[in-house]
């Protein structure tokens, strides 16, 4: 298949923009890592519920097929409000990544409680931890450690996308683990 001059050009410049883009995000995945490490230290004191506590609700089956860009409706596990059942996200897993998109009419701000301090520092948080030793120990390399990126619209979040999960349990605690803390954010909202 041969590409129009034109279509090259446009290619080139796509390429260009992806690269600007993974460079913006990577200069702020660096500056959430070292903020991670400080409020770690804050959280240690802290009393949580660990994930491994909470109730597992589904199991997921991994499959070994390619990242879907599209994500169909039909694999997706419905992440349900805690309190009655509500569908309010729906989690997308393939081999390399995990995606949690909010549902059209969930607006929560990132800043709500708990999701930062639970979700994000102590349950991503001590994976990531975990995956930093291992990679130091040359168990596993350091593009294989945990990590996340969350989309959002303004301020309200509408998808988080963990990369690198590597296990199937930590799919499990990941799903069960968000719709707790987003059940608990649209409480905190409604306060």
């Amino acid at each position: 298949m041969k590409f129009s001059e034109e279509q090259v050009k446009e290619i080139v410049a796509l390429k260009e923009s992806l690269i600007e883009q993974i460079n913006k995000h990577q200069e702020s995945i660096e500056t959430l890592e070292k903020n991670i490490t400080v409020l770690d230290s804050f959280l240690k004191d802290s009393s949580f519920t660990k994930a491994s506590q909470l109730e597992i609700k589904k199991e997921v089956e991994i499959q070994a097929e390619p990242e879907i860009i599209e994500k169909p409706v039909e694999n997706s596990i419905p992440i349900k409000r805690v309190n009655d059942g509500k569908i309010i996200a729906n989690a997308y897993v393939t081999p390399g990544q995990l995606s949690i998109v909010l549902d059209n009419e969930i607006e929560i701000n990132a800043d709500t409680p708990p999701f930062k301090s639970f979700f994000l520092d102590r349950i991503i948080g001590e994976m990531k931890k975990k995956d930093f030793q291992e990679a130091e120990n040359g168990k596993i390399q350091r593009e294989s450690i945990i990590d996340y990126i969350i989309n959002k619209n303004g301020t309200d979040i509408r998808e988080i996308i963990i990369k690198n999960y590597r296990q199937k349990e930590r799919v499990n605690e990941l799903i069960n683990t968000a719709g707790w803390s987003l059940t608990r954010m649209l409480e905190n909202i409604k306060k």
